[in-house]
C-alpha cells in the first residue's frame, strides 16, 4: 500500500468511528454522572434506615463498581469493540471466585441481613446456636459476644443469620420465672402472702405487669410455687439471686419449711 491508501484508509476510519467514539464520550460522562446520583440516592436511604456504617460504605463500594463494570461494556460496545468475549470472562471469574469463597460469601449474606433486619444489636443479651452473650461486635463475617463469664464467642454470620435468636433484651423487660417448693404441712394462704410481700417490696421488681405467686404443682415431696415477678432486662440477675436470698430467709421467719432430703438412722436392737 502507498501512502495515499494509507491516508485514505486512515481518513475512512476517522470518518467511521468518530461519531462512535464522539457517542462513547457522551454515555460515559452521562453514566459517570448518573452513577454518582445513584449512589448518592442508595447512601441517602441506607443512612435513612440506620443501617451500620461499614454495611453502607461496602454495599455502596459493591454497587459503585457493578455499575461502573457495566457502563465499561456498554462504551466499548458502542465504540464497536466485541464485548461478548469479556462478558464471558467476567461471568467465568465471578462463579470461580464464587465457589472459591463459597463459605465466606454465606456469612458475607449472613452478615448483610443481620445489618439490614437488625434482630440484635451491640450490647443485646442473646442466645443463638447454644451459646448466650451479650453482642459486643457485628462486623460483615462474624459477631463476637462476651459470655456471661467474660469469654469471647466468635459466631459466623452465616449459620447466626439460618439458625434461631433468641433476644433477651430487646423487648426491655423480662420475667423472672422461679419455682420455690414448701412443705406439705405449710399454709398456702400464709406461705402466698410472704412470697408476694418479697416481690411488692423489691425496689427492681416492676408493679406493670404486676408478679404473681400462685400454686404450680402438687409434688412428690412438696407444694411448688410458681414465682413470676417482672423486671427490666439489665436487672434480671440482680433479681433473680435478690428475691432467692430474701425466700429463704422469709420463709425461715414465718416458720414455713422448705423441703429437703433427710438421712434416716434405723438403728437394730442389740
Amino acid at each position: 500500500m502507498n501512502l495515499q491508501e494509507w491516508l485514505t484508509k486512515g481518513y475512512d476510519l476517522v470518518l467511521d468511528y468518530t461519531p462512535k467514539l464522539i457517542a462513547a464520550i457522551l454515555i460515559w460522562i452521562v453514566g459517570s454522572w448518573l452513577i454518582k446520583m445513584i449512589l448518592k440516592g442508595i447512601k441517602k436511604a441506607m443512612k435513612k434506615r440506620d443501617y451500620d456504617e461499614s454495611l453502607q460504605k461496602f454495599l455502596a463500594d459493591l454497587i459503585g463498581w457493578g455499575l461502573k463494570i457495566l457502563l465499561i461494556v456498554i462504551v466499548l460496545s458502542t465504540v464497536g469493540i466485541e464485548t461478548t468475549s469479556f462478558a464471558a470472562i467476567l461471568a467465568a471469574a465471578g462463579l470461580a471466585v464464587g465457589l472459591a469463597l463459597q463459605g465466606s460469601l454465606s456469612n458475607f449474606a449472613g452478615g448483610v441481613l443481620i445489618m439490614i433486619f437488625k434482630p440484635f444489636k451491640i450490647g443485646d443479651l442473646i442466645e443463638a446456636q447454644g451459646e448466650i452473650g451479650a453482642v459486643a461486635e457485628i462486623s460483615i463475617f462474624t459477631t463476637k459476644l462476651t459470655g456471661l463469664s467474660n469469654k469471647e464467642i466468635i459466631i459466623p454470620n452465616g449459620i447466626l443469620s439460618n439458625g434461631n435468636i433468641v433476644n433477651y433484651t430487646s423487648l426491655g423487660t423480662r420475667r423472672v420465672d422461679l419455682v420455690i417448693g414448701v412443705s406439705y404441712d405449710s399454709d398456702i394462704k400464709q406461705t402466698k402472702s410472704v412470697l408476694m410481700d418479697i416481690l411488692e417490696k423489691h425496689d427492681l421488681i416492676l408493679s406493670d405487669p404486676e408478679p404473681s405467686v400462685t400454686v404450680l404443682e402438687l409434688a412428690d415431696s412438696s407444694v411448688n410455687f410458681a414465682v413470676r415477678p417482672w423486671c427490666k432486662s439489665e436487672d434480671y440477675w440482680t433479681v433473680y439471686f435478690d428475691v432467692m436470698e430474701e425466700t429463704k430467709e422469709q420463709l425461715d421467719a414465718a416458720g414455713i419449711e422448705i423441703p429437703y432430703p433427710h438421712q434416716v438412722e434405723i438403728r437394730k436392737n442389740a
